[in-house]
């Protein structure tokens, strides 16, 4: 099937089928016969699903697939890419994100260059619907920096030099499995370990019969008691483990704030953070954040995040879900910027349709293509 508009869903469609009859679509517009109007931006959208590589196993859930909704946003001809990523525990689905993308009226906007009015009118369309967002403002990033014929990066004013190593994801999985992740993983420098289930001890120990580098474990809010959970992180810390990330509860502040102010290991929040306003408040309770483009409704917010982080003394991680290269390459812009960087998404999907951001000898590697550096791997999605 060749990608072109006609591939992605038209509002004529939507209603047939997502069975949205009744709202109001993104490119619908009802010109007064003979009377000339400017067209605004043209969005978009497509359903699209995820292929992972290998079971990816969590401290409470297991999948195989991720879905998300791959959008465009034209201008003048010109088109940005963006992305929605919607791992189920967020609670967004191709049909809400459908349903939410449908219900723009982004043809209304005949500048683009407006950026905090277009994403304010997103933002406020609806509550909710993160990662459906942050696939417009990774669209409208992308076609801005097109239009201007710059990176991301660099319109920032952001060194590429200055990009971290990117950590690569070992799951909660079986002695064998892990020990063959391990072995694909062989060319990074830091490798993230999933823990929170009974066997937290046996991966790691496990991971460490084969290779030598510095490890950061993500446990998903899977310690409850906090005396065993520091404990842990100072076996942890023997082990070769530079940071633990969301070690208890996201609701747990208390046990946070002192798991934190006792750990030799500085301690990240993930699930407890996920916009601006929560920066704050992670600040004494965590030492650093993780940042994710499709809970905090993409590009313009992670930068303020990123900015905040920084006026607190809060290390900053630029994290992902299981995304394409072009949602990817879109966090990558602002990697020069964190501590560290786990944006391994797309290399654990077999079905990129996009080319963007490398990785080479374990180490984030940004290219010069304008806006948030991505291509279409081929003509066809």
């Amino acid at each position: 099937m060749k990608h072109n508009r006609r591939n992605f869903i038209r509002t004529t469609g939507l209603a047939s089928i997502f069975g949205l009859s009744g709202i109001k679509t993104a490119a619908a517009m009802n010109p007064t016969k003979n009377q000339p109007v400017a067209r605004g931006l043209q969005l978009r959208f497509k359903p699209f699903e995820l292929t992972l590589k290998h079971a990816f196993t969590l401290a409470g859930s297991s999948r195989t697939t991720t879905p998300v909704m791959l959008t465009e946003l034209e201008y003048d001809g010109v088109t940005g890419y963006g992305e929605a990523s919607m791992p189920p525990y967020l609670g967004e689905s191709h049909e809400t994100a459908a349903r939410f993308l449908a219900s723009l009226d982004l043809a209304q906007f005949k500048d683009p260059f407006q950026v905090e009015k277009i994403l304010d009118y997103v933002d406020e369309a609806a509550a909710g619907n993160c990662a459906a967002k942050a696939s417009v403002d990774i669209a409208l990033h992308d076609l801005l920096g097109k239009l201007m014929g710059r990176p991301w990066y660099k319109i920032w004013g952001y060194d590429p030099a200055l990009t971290p190593n990117t950590s690569f994801t070992i799951g909660i999985d079986s002695r064998e499995v892990v020990l063959q992740k391990v072995k694909e993983a062989a060319p990074y420098k830091i490798l993230k370990v999933k823990l929170g289930r009974d066997n937290d001890k046996a991966m790691i120990e496990t991971i460490r019969e084969v290779t030598d580098v510095p490890l950061c474990v993500d446990v998903n809010q899977g310690w409850h008691d906090r005396q065993a959970a520091l404990d842990m992180i100072y076996w942890l810390k023997e082990k070769g483990v530079v940071f633990v990330e969301q070690p208890m509860p996201k609701t747990a502040l208390d046990d946070m704030a002192w798991l934190t102010q006792h750990s030799p290991l500085p301690t990240i929040a993930d699930e407890a953070l996920q916009r601006l306003d929560d920066v704050q408040k992670a600040h004494g309770v965590y030492a650093g954040i993780n940042i994710k483009l499709m809970k905090c409704t993409g590009m313009r917010e992670a930068h303020k995040m990123i900015n905040l982080a920084k006026a607190l003394d809060l290390k900053v991680m630029m994290g992902c879900m299981t995304e394409t290269s072009c949602a990817v390459s879109a966090a990558a812009q602002l990697s020069p910027r964190v501590d560290w960087a786990d944006l391994d998404g797309n290399l654990l999907i077999a079905n990129d349709p996009f080319v963007g951001v490398q990785v080479v000898d374990g180490k984030v590697v940004l290219n010069d293509w304008p806006g948030i550096g991505v291509k279409l791997r081929n003509s066809s999605l």
